[in-house]
């Protein structure tokens, strides 16, 4: 469930912004190997806050189902809201100096402190076993960056934003209703 959550949740991201610019100045391996690194460190960091949560409040399951899943309704409206690569970003992308792979990965890292994606995770470790959630949200942030890569490689800047938007928030608000009726007992 997380990569599949993650993924959805990096569609349109900055992330994916940054992925393609640094993929225009440097190797894709070499980005691909920085963004797997920063993802791994900041989504382990996310998980662990998660399973923090989640033990301090294992008798009240239903409580943190149904808040989850009015977090996952504020990442729709999040989502729907956008998320911009700034000029200062794009510049900072394109002309950073030293080793593409710890450039890449020091951008990664600090961008993705805070992001709705940090937040996915955190919240999906709640729920779910950190290992599993860790990895699976790892995956899934880098798969939807690897894509950004290859798609933005072939098409340029002809990437349908509005569609991938609306996609990603309807999605989000599927998982967040399926959540708040989980925590009420409907199924």
């Amino acid at each position: 469930m997380s990569t599949a959550v993650i993924f959805v949740a990096e569609l349109g991201d900055k992330s994916q912004l940054m992925a393609m610019t640094f993929a225009a100045r440097y190797r894709a391996r070499d980005v691909l190997i920085a963004i797997t690194a920063a993802t791994a460190l900041v989504h382990l960091v996310s998980v662990g806050i998660g399973v923090l949560i989640g033990d301090a409040f294992a008798d009240s399951q239903h409580i943190i189902e149904i808040l989850a899943g009015v977090a996952f309704l504020g990442f729709a409206a999040w989502t729907l809201r956008g998320d911009e690569l700034t000029e200062e970003e794009a510049a900072k992308a394109r002309n950073s100096k030293g080793l593409a792979i710890v450039a890449v990965g020091t951008a990664f890292f600090l961008a993705e402190l805070g992001d709705k994606t940090m937040l996915a995770t955190i919240t999906l470790a709640t729920q779910e076993g950190w290992l599993g959630t860790w990895i699976g949200s790892t995956l899934g942030m880098v798969a939807a960056d690897a894509l950004a890569i290859a798609v933005g490689a072939l098409l340029g800047r002809k990437l349908p934003e509005k569609v991938i938007s609306y996609g990603a928030a309807a999605l989000f608000a599927l998982f967040g209703l399926i959540l708040i009726l989980s925590g009420a007992g409907v199924f």
